[in-house]
């Protein structure tokens, strides 16, 4: 319970941050939220209605006083286009907090670096408390901590691909170059791949394609939360050191032959 993640003085209580697409539908969506256990949810300002009350919105499902909305810009090709939709989110006073994307390329969708870092270094001067969408470089999460980047978010695999971790040891060696904390974005399918994140030592874990592209996205937001648990609580317990051949888990001296 006092295992708190904290970015920027804001304390998090649950360590699985979810996203908002690809739900059938709101209530499908909120059901979704609450089974993860999550208290963090994140919503695309290009493609989700949450800034005109009038007509029907998330926020009428997901209440802004039970979790914490983080605006993303996914979907922005440019610089200029990822600043705009930053700025509407926080013009609509939803929040500081920014997931930041700049995507590259839209077969891959990878992030493009150089337009995520020069538009990094624009909203920390802004005062947003960013959070940079980037690819499993340990440079490029240095050089965004660097500009301020309150977190960084590495992919484990291209967006919505399910391919879980494709190089734990980048994003191993990106615990090891950053202080600032470290949350798994992208390539999430399933549970097992949020514990091996949150066994190399990750802070958090986004997922959205991995809960509502399951069969059952309720029960799979549920093992999505076991599973970041579980994970967080096997790093602060320590694995056992790797061997190649057995060690006898009875001790042999003192045993009467």
């Amino acid at each position: 319970m006092n295992d708190r993640l904290i970015i920027k003085g804001i304390e998090f209580k649950s360590r699985l941050w979810v996203g908002t697409g690809k739900y059938k539908d709101f209530e499908e969506t909120r059901k979704a939220v609450e089974a993860s256990g999550t208290d963090v949810v994140t919503v695309a300002v290009r493609r989700v209605n949450i800034t005109d009350r009038k007509s029907e919105n998330l926020l009428d499902y997901i209440d802004p006083e039970k979790y914490k909305i983080l605006p993303n810009t996914a979907g922005c090709y440019t610089v200029e286009d990822a600043l705009r939709y930053a700025r509407l989110a926080r013009e609509s006073g939803i929040s500081d907090l920014i997931k930041l994307e700049v995507i590259g390329d839209e077969k891959t969708l990878f992030p493009d670096t150089w337009g995520l870092l020069k538009a990094t270094e624009v909203l920390v001067k802004e005062g947003f408390i960013v959070l940079p969408y980037t690819n499993d470089d340990p440079i490029m999460a240095k050089r965004l901590e660097d500009a301020g980047a309150a977190a960084v978010m590495p992919l484990g695999a291209p967006i919505g691909s399910g391919l879980g971790l494709r190089n734990p040891y980048n994003i191993k060696i990106i615990l090891e170059t950053v202080k600032v904390p470290v949350i798994v974005d992208a390539g999430v399918g399933t549970a097992s791949d949020a514990t091996i994140a949150m066994e190399l030592g990750c802070d958090a874990v986004l997922i959205n394609t991995g809960i509502a592209g399951a069969k059952d996205p309720i029960s799979m937001a549920e093992a999505m939360k076991h599973a970041v648990i579980a994970g967080r609580l096997a790093f602060k317990a320590g694995r056992i050191p790797k061997k190649l051949y057995a060690t006898a888990s009875s001790p042999l001296e003192g045993m009467l032959l």
